[in-house]
């Protein structure tokens, strides 16, 4: 199959970014992923499939979505619009002709031309630092799209990073890695049980990725451009004992290879994501981490074995914000992506 001919399925393209990479990047947002983790801030880029979301705040009640429906998957009810998530096919047939654009499908192919077309609109912007993030989702489940529009964007002069969980084959990051010029690696927890208890899996397969990952970045990347970013999740991943292990891992397994460790502080303006896709979260009620808690982490991530200079720790908290200076998290926002 040729470039022109793949496709990917895209959630969605985030510009202006300056959580996704150094500088001011365009994130393409890829749907599917490998991982169910409890605390998921983009819900809607877990199924591969395009999704439909009802935003109750813009329904005028008309329900021509109803009627629009060939598969029947729509009704009305005390609270709005009911999706029967197993009968909708995602056609997106009802999202059409919704006057109010209440309903939305989320989730679009696009070829590799196509999506290299409209990211590299933004290319003025980018400056000597910024670029492209493939995100998701995982991004890399689609490798030979990604690779492709990696090799695409780096023939147009565009830098390139790969935000990725490290759940995907092997043979997945080798297509992509030498079209990367940086690589964001989630690590969130070593503990495999507690890995597993809080993604669905465990963490085998991506701790043997991340080493062969760090082995290429010093093998053939001057720049060292990896970093590792690790989601602080209240009464989950805020524990001492996780970043120990984590920095542990950092600085016995990946040969100096890390430029960046970021601890990256739990928020929850994602609920109403949830609430659209008619699922329960069960951090829906948590708040934000104190400023404190966040401040004692770092420090053991910086006494963990690892070049403490790498280390910093961004995102609101409850007591303020963080020592990157970082904005307010907007709803909009989708950070950590693919945490």
């Amino acid at each position: 199959m040729s470039s022109r001919e793949l496709t990917a399925t895209i959630l969605e393209i985030q510009r202006m970014s300056t959580e996704d990479g150094p500088g001011l990047r365009t994130t393409v947002f890829f749907k599917g992923c490998g991982l169910r983790c409890a605390w998921c801030h983009n819900p809607e880029s877990i199924n591969r499939r395009p999704e439909l979301q009802w935003i109750g705040s813009r329904c005028i009640g008309c329900r021509t979505c109803i009627d629009a429906c060939p598969a029947g998957a729509l009704s009305a009810s005390d609270d709005g619009i009911a999706i029967d998530r197993d009968r909708c096919d995602g056609c997106g047939a009802c999202a059409d002709v919704c006057p109010g654009t209440a309903l939305e499908l989320m989730g679009a192919e696009w070829t590799v031309a196509e999506l290299a077309d409209e990211v590299v609109k933004d290319a003025h912007y980018f400056g000597a630092d910024g670029g492209v993030t493939a995100s998701g989702g995982e991004a890399a489940l689609q490798a030979l799209f990604v690779a492709e529009f990696f090799a695409e964007l780096k023939r147009r002069g565009v830098r390139t990073a790969l935000d990725t969980c490290g759940h995907c084959p092997a043979e997945n990051l080798d297509l992509i890695l030498p079209h990367a010029d940086l690589v964001l690696f989630d690590m969130k927890e070593m503990d495999p049980d507690r890995h597993k208890q809080f993604t669905g899996s465990g963490n085998r397969l991506i701790l043997d990725n991340l080493v062969r990952v760090g082995d290429y970045v010093r093998e053939r990347v001057p720049r060292r451009e990896l970093w590792i970013r690790t989601p602080v999740i209240p009464g989950a991943t805020d524990r001492r004992e996780t970043i120990l292990g984590i920095g542990a891992f950092i600085a016995e397994r990946l040969g100096g290879s890390v430029s960046r460790w970021e601890l990256c502080a739990f928020n929850n303006l994602c609920r109403d994501k949830y609430l659209r896709l008619g699922k329960e979260w069960e951090f829906g009620e948590a708040g934000l981490i104190d400023r404190a808690v966040m401040e004692a982490l770092a420090e053991a991530a910086r006494s963990s074995g690892v070049d403490p200079s790498i280390v910093r720790w961004s995102g609101s908290t409850a007591a303020g914000e963080g020592e990157e200076g970082a904005e307010e998290p907007r709803a909009a926002v989708k950070r950590p992506a693919s945490c």
